[in-house]
């Protein structure tokens, strides 16, 4: 049973002598994730939330608008580049493997403390398969799976060159395809398929029922300033009526808007933003619900990205499990808006542009000329060449079984730099005042996957003193088992948590 989310409908007036604890801008898993932890930790401290729309899980979070992958690094190659020295370098993939490992754990608490229900909802198992072709490809795989089996998180992963064996864990990647191609596969059988939307929602019904802590839809959070006593006044407008605003006071503030974040930053005025941009990337899904397609494929297969492609953009085919309904997913296929959220203004990028971060965005863009050019190149790609990339993994599609989706709208995370002027960065980052008391997360892919963790970290950098208390620190060991450890070496705590 799929949870629903209400809130009220208006907001009540504050005075300036009322403060509350923090404010959390965006209904989004991070925001959710965020608030979950601190009403675990501090039952009494009053939270508001703000989203602009009129549900939570709207934009990123929502299940169509992502892959829904629990992002582990078992299959997804761009967490395994290689060295100079041509091996692999697995450093990031036993990160992003243990970070999972903590909301798997966050999840896993919630629903023992009735936060979470129905795990079937939102999480299932689903074999994670990578599938690459040609020699240079195979050898790269073949690399990386010897590298990985030297990690305790990644015990299990099997290899295969056989035909065969790849078909009888995925008939769909293999049937019609040409016999003389040589192909190589790797599978983790303990994959996921996720979803965040349901997470998301469920979260904050939870939430609500402590009443401390107060949701707010359909309200647009439009400044944030800091006072003199070092509190924020975040001024907010009622969507419903124009005319309506009124002004809160919080003692914390964190910014988890998806793609708004980098210009509620910038209207805060703090200079932590100075030489931040964001370069915006949307995407679109082919799908299919076709049951004689779907029930005969029960996986999530990733490639390689094509040369000049940013890693988001990785062609992966997967199973989804969305409202206990089988459908397949493949893309992505790259849009371009101007649009921070999706439910954006096209004005976004244009109202982002500062002084100190027009510099960093012109340099990454003659930096980057290959990725503008594949860009354009998805942006007039024809039919028949949607076709033919989506039989590189399911030889035997007709586009007539699949319908084209729009996806979520990503930002990425362009600074400044000393040596090259700009750098484009993928991934998540947290920026933060120096006492942390206004915080904010910017970024994209392996986001959700990892919110608990990068929650976690949030938590460190913005109540440092709580955080070193017995309180807090008996709490979040409840809360996450390995808080502290790494699971990569202890075999008896990474079997404890994943049993």
């Amino acid at each position: 049973m799929i949870m629903t989310t209400s809130a009220k409908s208006s907001l009540t007036s504050t005075t300036d002598n009322i403060t509350v604890d923090i404010v959390l801008i965006g209904g989004g898993v991070m925001s959710a994730t965020l608030a979950t932890y601190l009403q675990v930790l501090e039952p009494n401290w009053t939270i508001y939330i703000y989203e602009r729309l009129d549900n939570v899980a709207e934009e990123s979070s929502n299940v169509w608008n992502n892959a829904g992958t629990g992002h582990a690094a078992f299959c997804e190659l761009n967490y395994t580049p290689l060295k100079l020295d041509g091996s692999v370098n697995i450093s990031q993939a036993i990160s992003v493997n243990e970070s999972f490992e903590v909301s798997r754990q966050f999840w896993a608490y919630l629903v023992k403390n009735q936060l979470l229900n129905s795990p079937q909802s939102f999480i299932n198992n689903m074999p994670h398969i990578s599938l690459v072709w040609g020699n240079e490809n195979i050898c790269f795989l073949y690399k990386r799976f010897k590298a990985l089996q030297s990690c305790l998180l990644f015990r299990g992963m099997e290899f295969s060159e056989d035909y065969q064996k790849i078909r009888q864990w995925a008939p769909l990647i293999m049937d019609g395809r040409n016999s003389g191609q040589k192909v190589a596969a790797t599978r983790m059988v303990m994959g996921t398929d996720v979803n965040f939307g349901e997470i998301t929602k469920q979260l904050f019904t939870s939430l609500q029922r402590n009443p401390n802590c107060n949701l707010y839809l359909k309200h647009n959070v439009v400044d944030i300033k800091r006072n003199i006593d070092k509190t924020w006044t975040i001024c907010v407008a009622n969507c419903n009526n124009s005319n309506y605003q009124t002004k809160v006071h919080s003692r914390y503030v964190f910014i988890g808007g998806g793609g708004a974040s980098l210009n509620l930053l910038q209207k805060s005025g703090i200079t932590e933003v100075n030489g931040y941009a964001g370069f915006p990337v949307g995407g679109k899904f082919l799908v299919t619900t076709n049951p004689t397609i779907v029930s005969s494929y029960k996986a999530k297969v990733y490639g390689k990205a094509s040369l000049g492609a940013p890693p988001i953009s990785i062609p992966h085919l997967d199973t989804r499990i969305i409202n206990g309904k089988l459908m397949l997913f493949f893309g992505p296929f790259a849009t371009f808006s101007s649009k921070f959220l999706k439910q954006g203004s096209s004005l976004d990028l244009f109202n982002s542009l500062t002084c100190q971060n027009i510099l960093p965005m012109l340099h990454v863009g003659k930096n980057n000329l290959q990725l503008i050019k594949y860009l354009i190149s998805q942006i007039m790609m024809s039919e028949k060449k949607i076709l033919s990339i989506l039989r590189e993994y399911y030889p035997e599609a007709q586009l007539k079984d699949w319908a084209m989706i729009p996806a979520g709208q990503r930002v990425q995370i362009i600074q400044k730099d000393t040596e090259k002027g700009g750098i484009l960065q993928f991934g998540t980052k947290i920026i933060s005042t120096e006492d942390g008391a206004l915080s904010a997360l910017l970024g994209a892919s392996p986001g959700a996957s990892t919110a608990a963790y990068i929650m976690l970290e949030l938590l460190g950098i913005m109540f440092k003193k709580q955080m070193t208390s017995d309180a807090w620190q008996q709490k979040i060991n409840e809360i996450i088992p390995s808080y502290g450890q790494a699971l990569n070496d202890n075999i008896i705590l990474t079997n404890h948590i994943r049993l």
